[in-house]
């Protein structure tokens, strides 16, 4: 398969065989309108979100709707419709008209976003007219966000892209964020939980900056020595940290572990600085309390699953320092409980419970730090024990970083859910497919789609039952 919906009818080029067939079919996808001329529309919907309409100048009826990622409280917040500039002309080049909104708070504000976002779309119906398809996709955050779309509104879209997307909800999210910080207080900050180091239940912001301070500061202290930094790598390892997640950097060999913690600790100071703390404590405000525990949490277990536990022996032998003594201070610390109606929200509004009725399609890199690979093994078990298979397909870009996706990359993802929805079979979602495809789609940029399996998810939440 060669080209595929989303080219616009002026630019399709003669295929055969097979691919010519899929080509014909994909092209059959109806367009209630066709705007004559390119438009860029902005405006603001009745909850105070500002919203974004691009449409190019021969729209195949096939309408984007965008959501973006986290935004910190009092960053600027503008709408968005594409990921950057060169996705966003390649696909108006494309055909595609694209949609999305600014979310009326920022923050974690999944309750928020998925309302502006299907307003978003109203107001697309009301000043460009009807779309033949509606393609909902995201990123971090807004992966979640397409996904709730995707589960809660299937009649709205025909079809669903999460990217890099927090597809294991909220409570599994901040779960594994305290299983981080639990661990880094304990072992490097010990008798701090007495004397300051909050990890939940924060008076407000400003409690929550003084946190991360202190254990910021402890963090880079146990950096400088060899039990310090095997404590480090078994908290990176209890969050799924990789040992390459900057793409600015060069890929660590597979047993160089002392390159690969030091790439963990960059990793773990930034998970510190920003989302165990600043980020939980905002979202702790709008759920109305700690909605993470880890009562009942066996550590020994979780890092013997982990694909990082071959690094962590290693670092711990070669600082001398006892693994098991450190697990059994971890097993014996005073645990984190939850509160019951913060659970509740987060259950509510952030937490995806598999049951697709669309076809979504998910993509993300491998050396993802902020949101973990095995993410996506959260959505496939939820997924699964809703019976939904079917509906779901995975890949993966062999590349650090969040998000760090090429322009070629993300249409080629596109165009595969866009087939999906045209023919009602999958196709050929291989990584050799998929990089053919989005050579088709971008020859300048790289296409690094590959054969991966993540991990399991250490304690993935669907919804059923508060403390499962």
């Amino acid at each position: 398969m060669t080209r595929i919906a989303a080219r616009p009818r002026t630019a399709r080029q003669p295929a055969v065989g097979l691919a010519a067939l899929l080509l014909c079919l994909v092209a059959a996808a109806p367009a209630s309108a066709t705007p004559s001329t390119a438009r860029h529309l902005e405006g603001t919907l009745p909850s105070g979100a500002t919203y974004v309409i691009d449409t190019p100048d021969d729209w195949n009826g096939t309408v984007l709707l965008f959501s973006h990622g986290y935004r910190p409280e009092g960053a600027p917040n503008p709408a968005e419709n594409a990921p950057d500039e060169p996705t966003k002309k390649l696909l108006l080049k494309e055909g595609y008209a694209l949609v999305g909104s600014s979310y009326a708070t920022s923050g974690w504000s999944v309750e928020q976003a998925v309302p502006d976002q299907l307003a978003a779309l109203d107001t697309f119906r009301g000043e460009v007219g009807e779309a033949g398809r509606t393609l909902a996709w995201g990123q971090s955050l807004g992966g979640l966000i397409t996904t709730t779309i995707a589960e809660r509104h299937p009649g709205r879209i025909d079809g669903s892209l999460s990217m890099c997307g927090l597809v294991q909800g909220g409570v599994a999210n901040w779960n594994s964020t305290l299983d981080a910080t639990f661990a880094l207080r304990t072992l490097i900050a010990p008798g701090s939980d007495d004397s300051g180091i909050r990890l939940t239940g924060f008076k407000d912001a400003s409690d929550a900056a003084a946190s991360a301070k202190r254990l910021g500061e402890s963090l880079g202290t146990a950096q400088n020595t060899a039990d310090g930094r095997a404590r480090i790598a078994l908290a990176a390892a209890l969050h799924n940290i990789p040992g390459w997640n900057d793409p600015g950097t060069p890929r660590p060999a597979p047993d160089d572990y002392p390159a690969q913690q030091a790439n963990q600790y960059t990793a773990v100071r930034g998970l510190v600085a920003q989302p165990g703390f600043a980020w939980r404590e905002e979202a702790e405000r709008r759920a109305g309390g700690n909605m993470s525990w880890n009562t009942g949490v066996d550590y020994a277990a979780m890092l013997a699953r982990s694909a990082h536990y071959k690094e962590v022996k290693a670092l711990y032998k070669s600082a001398g320092l006892s693994l098991r003594s450190d697990l059994r201070d971890l097993d014996r610390a005073p645990r984190v409980s939850a509160e019951p109606r913060a659970v509740r929200y987060m259950a509510d509004h952030a937490a995806p419970s598999g049951r697709l009725n669309k076809p979504q399609f998910t993509i993300h890199t491998t050396g993802d730090a902020l949101i973990p690979v095995q993410s996506e093994s959260a959505l496939l078990r939820a997924v699964t024990a809703a019976g939904r298979t079917p509906l779901l397909r995975q890949a993966y870009t062999e590349n650090a970083g969040h998000c760090t996706f090429s322009p070629a990359e993300q249409l080629a993802a596109l165009h595969t859910i866009d087939l999906r929805i045209t023919t009602g079979h999958w196709g050929d979602t291989s990584p050799a497919a998929l990089n053919s495809r989005a050579h088709q789609a971008d020859p300048t940029t790289e296409a690094r789609y590959t054969a991966y399996r993540p991990g399991p998810f250490p304690r993935p939440f669907q919804g059923q039952g508060l403390f499962r």
